[in-house]
């Protein structure tokens, strides 16, 4: 057997032009608004579909914990000072 005719640097290229990188699909949670890949656990509060799934605070170590317990804290008073506007706060004077 023969080898093969040389093919040209634009038969090379074409070949080529479908080998480019994709990014990966992400998504946020809706708990945490953190980004974390679909159909997968939030990797930053532990929930799936609005439910949590695994406590991630039994993992850390006690400083860590304890960071992240402020996080969480902090996380939370800010979700209640943005309070969703109904028609009886908005009608007062």
């Amino acid at each position: 057997m023969t080898v093969r005719m040389r093919h040209t640097k634009s038969h090379r290229n074409n070949r080529r032009a479908h080998h480019a990188l994709e990014p990966g699909a992400v998504s946020t949670c809706v708990k945490c608004k953190q980004d974390k890949l679909p159909h997968r656990i939030c990797e930053n509060c532990g929930s799936y579909n609005n439910r949590e799934v695994v406590d991630v605070l039994a993992k850390l170590t006690k400083r860590q914990k304890k960071q992240k317990e402020k996080e969480l804290a902090a996380q939370e008073a800010q979700e209640a000072s943005q309070k969703p506007m109904d028609v009886a706060s908005l009608s007062q004077k």
